[in-house]
C-alpha cells in the first residue's frame, strides 16, 4: 500500500475577458487527466483554478460595454466555469482574483518583500494625458502604427501586422480617455528586486523542478542578467491598491499568480483543510503549476522569488506545454478553426476531444496539432471501434443468454494478467504526463482484447448446441477486458467511465483489478459512445468562420535580403536584437493564389513556426525539406492574406531563379542560436 501523497494542482488563470477556446482547453483538459489519475491512485489531490480579473482590458472592456467591471468579470467567469464543467475539468474551487482573500494575501506578500528590503522605488518616464490629468497605460494609446500605417492600433502593439513598440513611436498618438495628444510626465513606481533571488533560483532550477527545455531558457535569462521587476502601474487601473502607496495599484501579473493562493484559501476556509500544510512546507505537500511555455518566465522567476522572498514554500514543479494548432497552422477565425469551447460543445461529445489531446501530449514543450480529419478518424477507430466495441460485443449474449450472470471463472487468465499488469508501466506515464505513451499501450492492449474475441467469436459458438457455457465464460472474458482497460482510460473519460460503472455494476478502481468480476450480474448494456460523422466536423468549422469581406491586399512576403549598398546604416546593439536560429524545413508547399510564395513549416527546436517566403521562383518544395537553414525567430509575425507568418527565412541572390536559401555547416541542429 503505498503512502497517500498530499498535492495541490493549479492551471493557469484564464482572462476575464472573452470566451475559453479549443487552445485554452489543451491546458485545463491535461491538468485534469493528472488529477483525476492522482486520485485514482488513492491520493488526496486538490485542483483549484480562478479567473484573472484585473488589468487595463478589462476596464477597457467594460467602459465599451458600459457596465462596471465587476458586472463583466461576474458574467464571463460564469460562462467560463459552464464551459470546464461541460469538458468534464473537475476543478475543487473555481474563484476569481478580485477577491478579499486575493487582496489580504498580495498586500500580506508585498508587505513581507518591503519589510525585507526587496522593493525599490524608481522614476521613471509614462505617457500622460493632459486633459484627463491621467497616466496612460499603453493600451490607452492609439495612433498609427509606425511599421505598417494601420491606424486606431493601440500603444504597445499593432493588430494588423503583428509589430510591437513603445507608446512613443505611435504616430499621432491619442488618449483613448479624452484624444488628446499625450506628453511624457515622470512617475515613481515601485520594482522587485528579482536579482536579489538569483542564486536560489539557480540551484531551484537545477534540482529539477522545471522541465529540461525551460531550464534551457531560464539559463539564457540567467546570462543576460536578472532585471527588476515593475509591479505598480497608476491610477486609474482595475486591481488593488498597494498598500501605503496611494493611487499605486499592484500590476495583474502581480497579484494573478496569487490567485492560485486564494482559490485554495477560500477552498480551505470552505472545508477545513490546512492552507499552511500546502503553502508554507515542501516536505510533506506537493504543490505543481500547469501553464503554457509563453508564461514561462513569469512562473519560474518571478513566482518562486516572490514566494520565498514572503516566506512561502515554492513549487515543486512547474509544467510547461506547448501551443494548439488546428490542420497544422495557427488556429485562425477565416479558416474557421479559431473554435470556441461553446461552439465545439453544440457539436460534439467533450470525451472526443480530451482523447484526442491525451493522444497527442507528452511532458515536453511540443506544440500539438489537431487534425480534424485525424481526429474523427482516431476517435471512431480507437475508442468506438476498439474500446467499446468490446463491450457492446460481449454484454448481448451475458444479458439476454445469461440472465446478466457473469461466468465463475476466465478461460485466458493469463491475457488478462497481463492487461493488469501493464498497469504499472501506464501509471508511470500518467504519473510523468506522458499521455500519448499510456494511451498508445492501453489501445495496443484494446488490439489484444479485440483479437481474443475475433478468434473464439461468441456469435458463432452461440448457434451450436451444447457451447452455452463457452460463450458465457468469452464474453465474462471480454468483459473483464474492458473494465481493465476503462479503468487506465477513467481520468481522460470519466463521463464513459461512469455509464461502464453503471453497466458493469461496479465502480472502476486501480487498485482492484487484479480480482476480476466473476460470478457477479452486470446491467443490461447502454450505448457507451457514438462515432464522429464528418458533417458533425463540418458544421462545427462552418459556425467558426469569420467570412471576410475585405482581404488584404499586401500579399508581401519574408523575402530575400538583398545586397544593397545604399542601405541604411545600423549599429551594432540594433544586430544583436535580431534572433538567428537554424531551422529544419520540415514541409514545404505551394501556397493557392500566391505567385511567389512558399509555405515553409520550420522546427526551431521544439518549437514549430510557419512562414511564407518568397522563394517560389528557385525551388520547388519537395527539394526544400529535410533541409537546414537559417530564420529570424524574434521578428513579429505578420498577418498576411493567407494566413500568419511567424518569422523570416534568409536567402541571398538578384531574385527571379538566382536565390539561395541560406543554409548552415554540418553538424548544427535545429533550434540553435547563431552568434
Amino acid at each position: 500500500m503505498t503512502t497517500q501523497r498530499k498535492i495541490l494542482v493549479t492551471s493557469a488563470l484564464p482572462y476575464a475577458n472573452g470566451p475559453i477556446h479549443l487552445g485554452h482547453l489543451v491546458e485545463y483538459i491535461q491538468t485534469d487527466i493528472w488529477a483525476r489519475f492522482q486520485r485514482l491512485q488513492g491520493h488526496s489531490c486538490y485542483y483549484v483554478c480562478a479567473d484573472d480579473a484585473h488589468g487595463t482590458p478589462i476596464m477597457l472592456r467594460a467602459r465599451q460595454d458600459g457596465i462596471e467591471p465587476e458586472q463583466l468579470i461576474a458574467t464571463v467567469q460564469k460562462e467560463h466555469e459552464a464551459d470546464f464543467a461541460e469538458f468534464l475539468v473537475e476543478f475543487d474551487n473555481y474563484y476569481s482574483t478580485h477577491s478579499e482573500e486575493n487582496r489580504a494575501l498580495a498586500s500580506e506578500i508585498y508587505l513581507k518583500l518591503r519589510d525585507e528590503g526587496h522593493i525599490a522605488t524608481r522614476t521613471i518616464s509614462q505617457s500622460y494625458d493632459p486633459e484627463a490629468e491621467m497616466f496612460l497605460p499603453d493600451r490607452f494609446i492609439k495612433g498609427t502604427c509606425p511599421k505598417c500605417g494601420a491606424e486606431d492600433q493601440y500603444g504597445d502593439n499593432c493588430e494588423v501586422c503583428g509589430a510591437t513598440y513603445a507608446p512613443t513611436e505611435l504616430i499621432n498618438p491619442v488618449s483613448a480617455i479624452s484624444g488628446a495628444t499625450p506628453i511624457e510626465k515622470d512617475s515613481e513606481q515601485y520594482f522587485f528586486k528579482l536579482s536579489d533571488f538569483a542564486d536560489m533560483l539557480q540551484q531551484w532550477m537545477r534540482d529539477g523542478h522545471v522541465q529540461p527545455e525551460i531550464a534551457n531558457k531560464l539559463d539564457e535569462w540567467f546570462e543576460e542578467g536578472l532585471q527588476d521587476w515593475d509591479i505598480s502601474r497608476n491610477a486609474p487601473y482595475w486591481g488593488f491598491e498597494i498598500p501605503g502607496a496611494p493611487g499605486k495599484f499592484f500590476y495583474v501579473w502581480m497579484d494573478a499568480p496569487i490567485g492560485y493562493m486564494a482559490s485554495f484559501k477560500n477552498l480551505c476556509d470552505r472545508e477545513d483543510i490546512s492552507f499552511d500544510d500546502y503553502w508554507h512546507s515542501e516536505s510533506d505537500t506537493e504543490l505543481y503549476h500547469f501553464i503554457g511555455k509563453d508564461i514561462a518566465r513569469f512562473h519560474t522567476l518571478f513566482w518562486p522569488a516572490v514566494l520565498h522572498g514572503a516566506g512561502f514554500r515554492k513549487p515543486t514543479a512547474v509544467y510547461c506545454h506547448g501551443f494548439l494548432t488546428v490542420n497544422g497552422q495557427k488556429m485562425s477565425k477565416s479558416r474557421g478553426t479559431f473554435i470556441k469551447a461553446r461552439t465545439y460543445l453544440d457539436k460534439l461529445k467533450p470525451e472526443y476531444l480530451r482523447y484526442y489531446y491525451a493522444a497527442k501530449l507528452s511532458s515536453g514543450v511540443d506544440d500539438i496539432d489537431l487534425n480534424l480529419d485525424d481526429f474523427m478518424q482516431r476517435v471512431n477507430s480507437d475508442l468506438v471501434g476498439k474500446v467499446v466495441n468490446i463491450a457492446s460485443r460481449c454484454a448481448g449474449f451475458i444479458n439476454k443468454r445469461f440472465d446478466n450472470q457473469l461466468a465463475a471463472s476466465l478461460p485466458d487468465a493469463e491475457l488478462y494478467n497481463e492487461l493488469v499488469n501493464a498497469g504499472k508501466s501506464i501509471a508511470s506515464e500518467f504519473e510523468n504526463r506522458e499521455y500519448s505513451k499510456a494511451v498508445r499501450e492501453i489501445m495496443a492492449l484494446a488490439d489484444k482484447a479485440n483479437v481474443y474475441i475475433d478468434h473464439n467469436k461468441p456469435w458463432v459458438l452461440i448457434k451450436e448446441e451444447g457451447k452455452e457455457a463457452e460463450v458465457q465464460a468469452i464474453c465474462t472474458q471480454g468483459i473483464n477486458l474492458f473494465r481493465v482497460l476503462m479503468t487506465y482510460l477513467k481520468p481522460i473519460l470519466p463521463q464513459t467511465a461512469l455509464k461502464s460503472e453503471s453497466f458493469l455494476n461496479s465502480e472502476l478502481q486501480w487498485h482492484t483489478l487484479s480480482k476480476p468480476l466473476l460470478a457477479h450480474s452486470i446491467n443490461k448494456f447502454k450505448l457507451l459512445m457514438t462515432r464522429i460523422e464528418k458533417e458533425q466536423i463540418d458544421a462545427m468549422v462552418e459556425q467558426s468562420t469569420e467570412h471576410l469581406e475585405q482581404i488584404e491586399k499586401s500579399e508581401a512576403a519574408s523575402g530575400p535580403l538583398v545586397d544593397d549598398p545604399l542601405a541604411e546604416q545600423i549599429q551594432f546593439d540594433d544586430f544583436a536584437k535580431i534572433d538567428l536560429r537554424v531551422a529544419k524545413i520540415i514541409k514545404a508547399e505551394h501556397v493557392e493564389g500566391a505567385d511567389k510564395l512558399l509555405q515553409l513549416t520550420l522546427d526551431i527546436g521544439g518549437e514549430t513556426r510557419m512562414v511564407f517566403a518568397g522563394i517560389k521562383s528557385a525551388y520547388e518544395p519537395e527539394l526544400l525539406e529535410g533541409r537546414l537553414t537559417v530564420m529570424v525567430a524574434n521578428l513579429a509575425p505578420r498577418k498576411m492574406r493567407f494566413g500568419v507568418s511567424e518569422g523570416m527565412v534568409l536567402a541571398a541572390g538578384p531574385g527571379g531563379k538566382e536565390l539561395y536559401v541560406l543554409s548552415p555547416d554540418d553538424g548544427a541542429q535545429p533550434g540553435m542560436r547563431i552568434k
